[in-house]
């Protein structure tokens, strides 16, 4: 009996989200989805649904350190894919260890939640520039985090390409700045500096779109890991979210999740 290949491994160092719809849960969804093996490292646990953050508890510096040498040290991994940190300690500790790991990281630097409820303290916001941003082969800010980080308000597409340096200041090898609260169709700018890709999509008249962020970065996480190329990996993992934001549906009383199964249930004889 032949021994079936190992798929590309992922590891997600992020939050968890109790309403299944961001976070960790979010990032395991997408991995499966797309192929590739997701492991875990859980930073803090939240008390979350539709409606917002109800309460936000940090684990234990050890305790992040330990889950992380357990998967590295034995498992390995081919991408690692880094949401909430919450405090400046959690920030550097996992610096620490993306340091001695050879693999690509992606930086999702997580500042609020889909709902405005602060998921990083202000402290933290000088670990993320100087100790966990120069490790990023890609950095996902979304148009509110560029603020938080570099000064940077940008309110026309054309701003896309001044808060994209000021990202790439920080030392990242790649920007992905998401600008999807700006008016028209939803387009990110995607650069090293030498190269500009611009990624466009239709806007979707659905408000379910909680987890979109955790979403994209891991999409992109699953693509690097199985070798793909930056520009490549965000494309994909563009049209990934794109289709589960399309398809996000409404979940308890406030903003629903994207959907994560969304290729599964367009498929010929899906249950749906």
């Amino acid at each position: 009996m032949d021994i079936p290949a190992l798929p590309p491994r992922v590891l997600t160092v992020a939050g968890s989200d109790s309403g299944g719809g961001a976070g960790i849960q979010a990032d395991l969804k997408t991995m499966l989805a797309l192929g590739v093996h997701g492991m875990s490292v859980l930073t803090a646990v939240t008390a979350q649904n539709s409606l917002g953050v109800q309460g936000a508890w940090e684990l234990p510096v050890d305790a992040v350190r330990a889950q992380y040498r357990s998967v590295v040290d034995d498992i390995g991994v081919q991408a690692v894919k880094t949401g909430m940190l919450a405090s400046a300690l959690l920030v550097e500790t996992v610096a620490d260890l993306l340091a001695g790991t050879d693999a690509p990281v992606v930086v999702d630097p997580v500042g609020v939640s889909k709902h405005g409820d602060p998921l990083l303290a202000a402290s933290a916001l000088d670990s993320v520039r100087t100790k966990l941003l120069p490790l990023a082969t890609v950095a996902t800010p979304n148009l509110d985090e560029v603020e938080q980080l570099t000064g940077v308000r940008v309110e026309a597409e054309a701003d896309l390409r001044r808060a994209a340096d000021a990202v790439l200041g920080f030392g990242p090898r790649w920007a992905l700045i998401k600008g999807g609260h700006l008016a028209g169709d939803a387009v990110d700018l995607l650069t090293d500096g030498a190269q500009e890709h611009w990624l466009r999509a239709p806007r979707h008249d659905n408000r379910h779109t909680h987890g979109t962020g955790c979403t994209l970065a891991s999409a992109v996480a699953s693509g690097l890991a199985k070798g793909m190329e930056v520009p490549g990996a965000v494309r994909a993992a563009k049209e990934y979210v794109t289709g589960a934001i399309a398809s996000g549906f409404a979940l308890g009383g406030g903003i629903g999740p994207v959907d994560h199964g969304w290729r599964l249930r367009r498929s010929p004889g899906a249950v749906v």
